[in-house]
């Protein structure tokens, strides 16, 4: 097995194909080499070394003897070696993961130096003053990252030398001072580590090449690969490279370059550099850096030179390009090569432009926007130039950011909301009472919940920013005041939350509008022609129905109609609904609500005029809708006008010990079949309504937590009899299905009896994900942490789907269900239907759609399209494996 890949002098062992096995910093290297870019020689340790480190604590035995046949190659391309006091080479040591780890090992430069190669490097450039620099930096960085000694007492030293000197910056030391700093980093390195700092540059280098080796399971790389799902085994590569100076007086300098904007992804080069400086000086922000466009006046021969590369790695690409570069006495090296991070709204400008400019196809176009990423284009978010202390961190459940006065009750939103109040909700955790203040507040705040809890799933559907699950928080509803630590948040005090990353700022803080760009309207066109899912939107309101629309939703998959029944005008009558005694009782309140809930569906249905809208009918259970504690018990009563007594007797009578599993569902539907005999009546007499319009209706009525066939045939019969009676009195029919919701693992199980009798299939992976699981989403949050650090679950269930069980489930049903129905239609209206990688796996099980809140829509479409697009290049690749081989 080979480990160590050369580059230098125009050739290269590898190439950017390479990337599992160099990394994609060894594989840039390579590549730029061979393209004829001015690459400093080196070479690189692949990811199997550390693949194998990592197992069995040890390097591998072939090693050594490689990373010394790769320092020949470097010292004969140079001319120098290393450790030669008159003519020593000095190399930097940089790790390089195939994906970008900002949590990895800091780069070491000037490896090589000891106290006599210093002198022949001030011997050899005629230049102490640069040799104890290079030296200086060399001690604190080793240290630093490879002793672990950390930066803090160097940089104490620095600070001091500087001001005893009285120089404004680094660069501004002079050689004695600098050598007296030498000299005091050695003693402290002898202080901290009871050792000499080593002299022998053997030694330094398997220091850092084992200290990178090391640092792929470092605290932070972990964190790093946690939140951005890279594998634990890929490892690390190492880059050995010839070190090129940018400290060497004024006519050197180090710096950083993009293509294009990263910000605003302009066809124009952006960057910043620094005279007389190395790489880190520029991290680090001890000096100010000149924008590249000042080159012209310093060095233009170098600007135009950097054009000319920049214009290569392009058209080599086909990417955006961020660059390091190092000018040494006038001479242009490019260090490094990476595609450029980006903001999502460059990355659409850049993508549309590359089409445009027929760098890339509009599929690669479509692959390249992040559809995760497409949310900070459709919400407020804060001010990128604003600066804040957040006070907290919690789950950022649904993107965007607000700020407002806080409020505890979804009574004070509504109260502070009629006096033209923004308002951000703050609660121990949400509920269906709530829905009304939620429907006026700029935001949601929740101690509680996980990210499907009910804040996260309504502010989703509301498109909101919501953040939940932050346990630093605690709600004295009492006193009307949060805390958070030693800090207290009254009613009325302003707090900002950001949606996006789960932050929790005390204050206002300035926000920029999101916009939706016709650059990105045209990506999306070209990602439509390309999925084969269907995208629709769960959507309660009207209003809800024509952003989904908007955002290019084609049709409902998800109308929750309790959602319609928490209006202040309408809720009254839903509580009369639940106290009543007898079914009598009970028509007399859902009278009142049957005009309401049809003018819902009227309005929805012309929304959607040509498009599907399935009708999820009752689904929570009815204790959400009543009040749960003695004052609310009061005041309800005295509107209702009942006794005190009776309602509270009602309340506890409907209190369960685990409501997910109890009288909710189909369960309402048959043993009080009035409310879905209601339901269906203000479906079709809706639908008839606007068909008289003119309007082009197609209602799909959903029967949720079927466990059994014969409840959903018992309710399907209710529907259909309703239908009938309609359309006989309207004179007009109506072309509709009745089909399932599948939450329930039995009715998964038993899918080909519940298709021979449904007329589609849509899984709510909510439930079944609890259930599967016996997870409650809502209370997960105390221990799903622990079981993702320690990989019990790779992923949290409730946002991406759980494949091998959860999915398990899922394809047994979509395969029974299809063979016991051909023509049966399947899609899903959990939560997981705007995640990407859910979304790739409801396109490999065969779904006709998928259906999300109305802001992830946009993800969706950019998602299903992603998953067309690699299934096609994976099969195109697979063709050209077979045709390769038999040639061979």
């Amino acid at each position: 097995m080979k480990f160590v890949y050369r580059f230098g002098a125009h050739r290269a062992d590898g190439s950017a194909r390479m990337k599992d096995i160099l990394g994609g910093k060894g594989a840039n290297l390579a590549e730029m080499t061979n393209i004829g870019l001015p690459v400093p020689p080196g070479f690189t340790i692949s990811t199997k070394a550390c693949v194998h480190y990592m197992r069995t604590q040890e390097m591998p035995r072939r090693l050594p003897a490689e990373v010394r046949q790769g320092v020949r190659f470097i010292e004969e391309i140079v001319g120098r070696k290393l450790g030669d006091p008159a003519k020593p080479l000095l190399v930097s040591v940089r790790s390089g993961a195939r994906a970008s780890m900002p949590g990895m090992m800091d780069t070491i430069l000037n490896l090589g130096l000891n106290d006599i190669t210093v002198d022949g490097l001030a011997r050899l450039t005629k230049n102490e003053r640069f040799a104890l620099d290079s030296y200086r930096r060399f001690i604190q960085m080793f240290s630093d990252v490879v002793l672990t000694t950390g930066d803090e007492e160097f940089e104490k030293i620095l600070s001091s030398e500087r001001k005893r000197s009285g120089a404004k910056t680094d660069a501004d030391l002079d050689a004695e001072t600098l050598g007296r700093i030498v000299g005091r980093y050695k003693a402290k390195v002898r202080e901290l580590t009871g050792k000499d700092f080593p002299q022998t540059v053997e030694d330094q280098l398997w220091m850092a090449i084992e200290a990178v080796l090391k640092s792929w399971n470092n605290p932070r790389a972990q964190e790093y690969r946690r939140i951005y799902r890279i594998p634990d085994d890929w490892g690390t590569a190492v880059n050995v490279q010839a070190m090129v100076f940018g400290n060497l007086g004024e006519a050197s300098a180090t710096g950083v370059a993009f293509t294009r904007n990263p910000a605003t992804g302009e066809p124009k080069f952006y960057g910043e550099y620094l005279n007389n400086a190395q790489g880190e000086d520029i991290v680090a922000g001890i000096r100010t850096p000149k924008p590249l466009e000042w080159l012209e006046a310093e060095q233009p021969r170098i600007l135009k030179q950097l054009l000319t590369v920049f214009r290569k790695l392009e058209r080599h690409y086909r990417d955006m390009q961020d660059v390091e570069f190092t000018v040494e006495s006038g001479r242009l090296w490019v260090l490094q090569c990476r595609t450029g991070k980006r903001t999502p709204r460059s990355a659409v400008r850049i993508a549309f432009d590359m089409v445009r400019e027929r760098l890339i196809t509009q599929d690669d176009a479509v692959l390249r926007i992040n559809p995760e990423e497409v949310h900070a284009l459709l919400h407020p978010g804060l001010d990128p130039k604003a600066k804040y202390e957040p006070v907290a961190k919690g789950l950022g459940a649904s993107p965007g950011a607000a700020t407002g006065e806080v409020a505890l009750t979804s009574e004070r939103v509504i109260e502070l909301a009629a006096a033209g109040h923004k308002t951000l909700l703050i609660r121990h955790q949400t509920s269906a009472d709530d829905v009304a203040g939620m429907a006026r507040a700029e935001g949601f705040l929740t101690a509680a919940g996980g990210m499907t809890s009910h804040a996260a799933v309504v502010a989703r559907g509301m498109g909101k920013p919501c953040v939940v699950g932050c346990e630093a928080l605690r709600v004295d509803y009492s006193v009307r005041k949060v805390k958070v630590g030693e800090k207290e948040i009254s009613e009325g005090d302003v707090v900002t939350i950001n949606g996006t990353t789960g932050e929790v700022i005390i204050g206002p803080v300035p926000l920029v509008e999101a916009s939706f760009s016709k650059d990105f309207e045209a990506i999306l066109s070209w990602a439509d022609k390309r999925r084969r899912l269907g995208v629709r939107t769960n959507a309660d309101l009207p209003r809800d129905a024509a952003k989904a629309r908007e955002f290019g939703a084609e049709g409902i998959g998800l109308c929750r109609t309790e959602h319609m029944f928490f209006g202040e005008d309408r809720i009254g009558a839903m509580q009369e609904m639940i106290v009543a005694e007898d079914s009598v009782g009970r028509r007399k309140a859902l009278a009142k609500l049957l005009p309401m809930q049809r003018n819902d569906f009227v309005r929805i249905f012309r929304e959607m005029n040509g498009y599907p809208v399935t009708i999820r009918t009752l689904d929570p259970p009815l204790h959400e809708f009543l009040p749960k504690d003695e004052p609310g018990i009061e005041r309800v009563a005295a509107r209702m006008q009942v006794p005190k007594d009776k309602l509270a007797r009602t309340v506890e009578r409907l209190r369960e010990e685990n409501p997910m599993l109890g009288f909710r569902g189909c369960r309402l539907g048959i043993t009080q079949p009035e409310i879905t005999e209601m339901q269906a009546r203000a479906i079709f007499e809706a639908a008839c309504q606007v068909k008289a319009e003119g309007v082009d209706v197609r209602p799909e009525v959903m029967i949720p937590l079927v466990g059994d066939v014969r409840e959903f045939v018992l309710q399907r019969d209710l529907v259909n009899q309703v239908a009938r009676a309609v359309f006989e009195k309207q004179g007009i029919k109506v072309n509709y299905l009745v089909g399932t919701m599948i939450e329930v693992p039995r009715a998964a199980l038993t899918a080909d009896d519940v298709a021979r009798e449904a007329e589609f299939f849509s899984f709510g992976t909510n439930d079944l994900t609890q259930m599967t699981y016996g997870f409650s989403r809502d209370d997960v949050g105390k221990f799903l942490p622990q079981y993702l650090e320690l990989k019990i679950l790779r992923r949290n269930p409730f946002e991406t789907l759980d494949t091998e069980g959860v999915g398990m489930l899922v394809r047994l049903a979509v395969r029974m269900g299809h063979r016991a129905r051909p023509e049966l239609k399947v899609g899903i209206c959990g939560e997981h239907g705007g995640d990407p990688d859910s979304i790739k796996f409801c396109h490999a099980v065969g779904m006709n759609y998928v259906s999300c809140s109305p802001y992830r829509v946009p993800v969706a479409r950019l998602a299903a399209a992603h998953a067309a697009l690699r299934e096609e290049r994976e099969q195109q690749a697979k063709a050209e494996r077979r045709r390769s081989r038999k040639a061979k």
